[in-house]
């Protein structure tokens, strides 16, 4: 035990305080079991050092900060380390990168039955299964999924704007209003393209010269790694995985056509969609379909983007259309925030959101021809600073989080 103290104390001693992203408040920190989820690089090992460093004194051996994929788990069981840590008076367990440990559940779930008394918060991979078919922690465990930053926290963390979220019904009801106020700090479209080329990942502000490496080594780890282990994706189709995300790069969101992936990658048509749904769970892509009730497994997405624009960046072997990084950036604001995204149908609009918001995003010149005869409907413009009527900058969607 006192070797992870130690790894601990050395984690928390050189962890950032300087900005605490506001996802520490959606958290409840006081129900006894959680993870939080999310793809490789978006933070979740920072949060919950930060959350022990604002919340607990230096030495306290009350809390304890440790990770899955350290040596000390080869020779010691999550079982064994809960016992021990609970006989030193131990309250707060906090277990980084829970995926690397083989049937971690299982042990999870004994753990939560046996010590009562005992908080644990974990980390995962956001292809994590809470149900795996060896113990279902569904009833017990709470599930936090962890986004990238939005172009809110961005400005943040780089040119120090201190600007609080607003939600979707205030931009929505008055957006003159937030836009003003948004302007008398600094002008958005400044900054806006760097954030959609750089700015969804928090690594960008470790190492910004090696971004674009770090982020496709994140994405050759999801799917050499993580995609084989936990959804059983066959080694030798890794490639063709790989390929798949490139075409999906190449693609204009309207011309979903899946026998022509399943050509360009080299995957059966039903394997395309299997993967297709995997790389939507591994947080790389984003299927948008017309209605999220009635969808079937295996069934084709009206839509497909991927993920964020930086993925789009650096897959595209050209610049990336224009209209393609506007609609990537908006679904990923709006879904990271928490909103229900889908497509709103043809010549209908581009996104229904919340299942009653009509949204066209477009460039400054977009009109309302598209929505005319839509109630609650919008326009979100990019290369514009200011809103007029339901004419809303598209960068003002960035603030939602």
């Amino acid at each position: 035990m006192e070797s992870l103290f130690k790894r601990h104390d050395a984690y928390l001693s050189t962890v950032p305080m300087e900005y605490i992203r506001d996802f520490m408040q959606r958290v409840n920190w006081q129900s006894r079991l959680i993870v939080i989820r999310g793809p490789k690089g978006v933070g979740k090992s920072t949060l919950m050092q930060q959350y022990i460093k604002q919340n607990f004194s230096a030495g306290d051996r009350h809390v304890l900060y440790c990770s899955a994929d350290t040596n000390y788990f080869a020779a010691h069981t999550l079982l064994d380390l809960a016992e021990n840590f609970v006989k030193m008076g131990g309250k707060w367990l906090f277990i980084d990168e829970v995926h690397k440990y083989p049937a971690w559940s299982r042990e999870i779930k004994e753990i939560y039955d046996l010590y009562r008394e005992l908080h644990i918060v974990l980390s995962g991979s956001s292809l994590i299964q809470i149900n795996d078919g060896q113990a279902d922690l569904s009833r017990r465990i709470i599930v936090y999924d962890m986004p990238g930053l939005s172009l809110r926290e961005f400005l943040h963390l780089d040119v120090g704007l201190d600007i609080k979220p607003v939600s979707l019904k205030q931009l929505l009801d008055n957006p003159a209003k937030f836009c003003m106020e948004i302007i008398s700090m600094c002008h958005p479209l400044e900054h806006f393209s760097r954030y959609l080329q750089f700015g969804y990942y928090p690594f960008y502000f470790e190492q910004k010269q090696e971004y674009y490496d770090k982020l496709e080594n994140t994405i050759n780890y999801i799917i050499d790694v993580e995609l084989t282990k936990f959804r059983g994706l066959d080694v030798g189709y890794t490639r063709q995985v790989k390929a798949l995300l490139h075409v999906i790069s190449q693609m204009t969101p309207y011309e979903v056509d899946i026998a022509k992936l399943s050509k360009a990658s080299g995957i059966s048509r039903l394997s395309t969609l299997k993967y297709l749904a995997h790389l939507e769970e591994a947080c790389l892509i984003r299927r948008l379909f017309t209605d999220l009730k009635t969808v079937t497994d295996l069934q084709k997405p009206d839509k497909i983007y991927l993920d964020n624009s930086n993925l789009l960046y650096l897959l595209s072997l050209e610049r990336p259309e224009i209209g393609t990084v506007r609609e990537t950036f908006f679904a990923n604001q709006l879904a990271s925030a928490g909103h229900t995204v889908e497509y709103a149908g043809y010549k209908k609009g581009d996104f229904r959101i919340d299942e009653n918001i009509v949204i066209e995003v477009g460039g400054q010149d977009k009109d309302f021809s598209q929505i005319a005869d839509q109630e609650n409907a919008y326009v979100a413009a990019d290369d514009i600073e200011s809103a007029y009527m339901r004419k809303i900058p598209l960068w003002a969607f960035g603030f939602l989080y």
